[in-house]
């Protein structure tokens, strides 16, 4: 006969068969949920079912497994605070080290100022100009330019602010533009101080002694403007575009004399949409196509002559190129992420180099120095020798 009863120990229904000889002796079973041994009730004498409990008989286990598993015991506390010991003598080693170190000074102690960078191609002869809004100070100065005194004009590419330096880097004056929301996208002054700001599609002049602004440049289809260059007599030559990139040459009265259609998008095949312009001595123009990441050499009447480098990073090719300036030899360069790239006249590849790891704008002085923008600061730099 079968009997069921619950679990006295996690209520689940256990069934058991009930035995004749439950008098003399109660039935274990095993509850299927939580597997405990159970004594099933006594139904003669009224008592419930109940867990058989479950005992260790510590004289079943020889001296040899108990010896073993008091050493385990005991083992495992003191690994871990030797491990503790290592850990702290190799922290505090070293600080006792300098600690009973006897004090001594380097053998070479030296409080002179470190010379400025310097490669194999050009020295950085002067280095002006801090983050800040203060005078002398640039947020982020991308165009710079030179006049015949030597007077330096440096332009923020936002802000409206243009900031004149004497020929040493020494802070004289500054100005505003106008229009602090629209972008300066060139500047460029000829030898007597006029400079050309290039803003909002228009080419402005001012004063570059009292910032008075002098009028603004005439030009049949209108503004457009892109960036400006100032050639040897005095002219201008400026980039263009109005769903088309043309490049315009003024005269030293400023008329237009010379205009170049689709300049670089009729040499190469494609659109060009921000183009920087230079000018040699000898009046050839190039015109650095930013899109087409290569240089479009045309002579003083317009004739297209070559083009070369082209993207990539290979050395010759540039990859997001910033502008462009030729030095009194005729040697054109190229500022991109890689530096400051250097090409002969006729388009040869002859060298890199890295004064700065944010050059922008670059610009030539008479004697033969390069100025560069670089965002925070201005740097001269000295070609060596003949090169």
């Amino acid at each position: 006969m079968f009997r069921t009863f619950d679990c006295p120990k996690c209520g689940a229904p256990v069934t058991y068969e009930r035995s004749e000889m439950l008098g003399a002796q109660q039935p274990t079973i095993r509850c299927d949920y939580c597997h405990s041994t159970l004594v099933a009730p006594d139904e003669l004498h009224g008592k419930p079912a109940r867990v058989v409990p479950i005992t260790i008989d510590l004289r079943s286990v020889t001296r040899g497994k108990a010896t073993k598993w008091i050493w385990v015991l005991v083992a495992i506390p003191l690994f871990a605070i030797l491990i503790g010991l290592l850990a702290m003598v190799g922290v505090l080693a070293p600080v006792f080290y300098s600690i009973s170190r006897p004090a001594t000074r380097p053998a070479n102690t030296s409080t002179t100022r470190p010379k400025e960078a310097s490669n194999s191609y050009a020295d950085v002869v002067l280095k002006f100009g801090s983050e800040g809004i203060g005078p002398g100070m640039f947020k982020d100065a991308r165009s710079i330019a030179v006049d015949g005194t030597g007077r330096i004009y440096v332009g923020e590419y936002t802000g409206g602010r243009i900031q004149v330096f004497d020929p040493s880097g020494k802070f004289i004056t500054q100005w505003s533009i106008g229009d602090r929301k629209t972008i300066l996208r060139g500047l460029a002054a000829d030898r007597k101080g006029v400079v050309y700001v290039v803003q909002g599609g228009d080419i402005h002049r001012y004063d570059g002694e009292t910032g008075n602004l002098l009028g603004k440049v005439v030009y049949e289809d209108r503004s457009g403007f892109d960036d400006v260059a100032v050639a040897a007599d005095g002219g201008l030559v400026a980039a263009w575009y109005r769903n088309r990139d043309d490049i315009v040459r003024f005269d030293p009265s400023g008329n237009a004399i010379k205009t170049i259609r689709e300049a670089i998008s009729s040499a190469s095949g494609d659109s060009e949409l921000n183009t920087r312009v230079a000018v040699d001595g000898l009046g050839n123009i190039y015109a650095l196509g930013t899109f087409n990441s290569a240089v479009f050499k045309f002579t003083s009447d317009g004739k297209f002559v070559n083009r070369f480098s082209g993207p990539g990073d290979q050395p010759g090719q540039v990859r997001a190129p910033s502008s462009i300036a030729v030095d009194g030899k005729g040697r054109v360069y190229i500022c991109d992420i890689k530096g400051i790239q250097v090409f002969d006249a006729d388009g040869r590849y002859l060298t890199v180099f890295r004064p700065d790891n944010s050059s922008f704008g670059m610009v030539f002085n008479d004697k033969n120095e390069l100025f560069i923008a670089a965002r925070r600061q201005v740097l001269k730099l000295a070609l060596k020798g003949d090169q």
